[in-house]
């Protein structure tokens, strides 16, 4: 579903990712780890074209796509969960959940039972402004807004940070469904490493910037992607 080949990324004239090349195929999930500073999140935010990258190239189904603004890409199937969440506070949970439809056509703006069932919170809470729920209701509410869009390709930047286990816990559980349904390729970011391990199929490491190591669960023994991910 997802290949890049030696993408490179600048914020100003710091270079942040160096010929980074990763892959992402429906029904898995992609891992990318690395300690803090080391260019995940610039890696998810070039990949949903919140910050165009410097160069190389990023095929989508096939497709070869250009540096591309977030709207269009999300209308190709792209959706992103970032770092933080960045729910609208003061728009209720369906409110949010009805800010997806701008990527799909009119005969399909109308919420999935679906959403519910994966998160059955939201349900409960869909009256209520989204500034009001705890952070792991907000992380469960950004990730359903994200499948709203009915995403070929789904971005979760840290989704476990600063979550109460219980939820990590209905936020793993989700993840793993959405990688065995085979309707999506999934990319992780994530420190926490049990989490990671026991949900992905491939692994990425970086470290300032650059792939350090990556290859499937088969090819890398736990031991050695931990030591990897903690230098």
């Amino acid at each position: 579903m997802l290949k890049i080949e030696n993408l490179t990324l600048h914020y100003g004239h710091s270079q942040i990712l160096h010929g980074v090349d990763l892959t992402a195929a429906t029904g898995q999930v992609t891992c990318v780890m690395g300690t803090n500073g080391v260019g995940k999140t610039s890696l998810i935010r070039a990949i949903s074209g919140r910050h165009p990258r410097s160069g190389g190239t990023v095929t989508l189904d096939g497709e070869a796509l250009g540096v591309l603004p977030t709207h269009v890409l999300a209308r190709k199937g792209v959706a992103s969960v970032p770092q933080g969440r960045e729910i609208f506070p003061l728009l209720s949970v369906r409110e949010n959940l009805e800010t997806g439809f701008s990527c799909l056509p009119k005969s399909d703006h109308a919420v999935p039972d679906e959403m519910f069932e994966l998160f059955p919170v939201l349900r409960e809470m869909q009256h209520r402004r989204g500034g009001d729920l705890s952070g792991g209701q907000q992380q469960q509410l950004a990730i359903a807004r994200a499948l709203i869009t009915r995403p070929k390709l789904l971005l979760l930047d840290e989704p476990t940070e600063g979550i109460q286990p219980n939820i990590i816990q209905q936020i793993g559980e989700v993840i793993g469904h959405l990688r065995d349904e085979g309707r999506m390729a999934i990319v992780l970011v994530e420190q926490y490493f049990e989490f990671a391990y026991r949900l992905a199929d491939r692994f990425t490491v970086l470290r300032r910037g650059e792939v350090i190591l990556k290859g499937t669960r088969q090819e890398i023994e736990k031991p050695r992607l931990l030591q990897a991910v903690s230098v």
